[in-house]
């Protein structure tokens, strides 16, 4: 069964930046990746998704040209770099793992996860 652990969160300043970490306990090249979060009292929001097999990357609109997504096979990990932080970025981020072609351009297009780290939490204050 394939394990996923998070890291990289902490408390930044608004307008800094975060990388967060997403290790697999083996290969990703075929499975998705994306990473979710979720806010106190919100519902889990997608944030982005990178294909393992070939790199393609998604983002939803909420974090578009500030956040990217990579992926480095060789480590089995997954990175989502964060620039640009507001406090509505404020949350508990989760990475999660599906078929290979479960990524999308919107929420309502994604695949099924079935595999998801413990989270990590990401706390944008001054």
């Amino acid at each position: 069964q394939l394990q996923l652990a998070e890291s990289g969160g902490g408390l930044v300043q608004p307008g800094g930046s975060l990388r967060l970490s997403c290790t697999a306990s083996a290969i990703l090249d075929y499975y998705a990746i994306a990473w979710f979060r979720q806010a106190p009292g919100k519902e889990r929001e997608w944030v982005s998704c990178i294909r393992g097999t070939d790199s393609r990357t998604y983002s939803s609109d909420s974090v578009q040209g500030r956040f990217a997504i990579s992926i480095n096979n060789a480590k089995n990990t997954v990175y989502l770099q964060m620039n640009s932080l507001k406090p509505e970025d404020t949350a508990d981020y989760y990475c999660a793992a599906g078929p290979r072609y479960s990524c999308s351009s919107t929420p309502s297009g994604l695949g099924r996860f079935d595999y998801w780290g413990q989270g990590t939490q990401v706390t944008v204050s001054s």
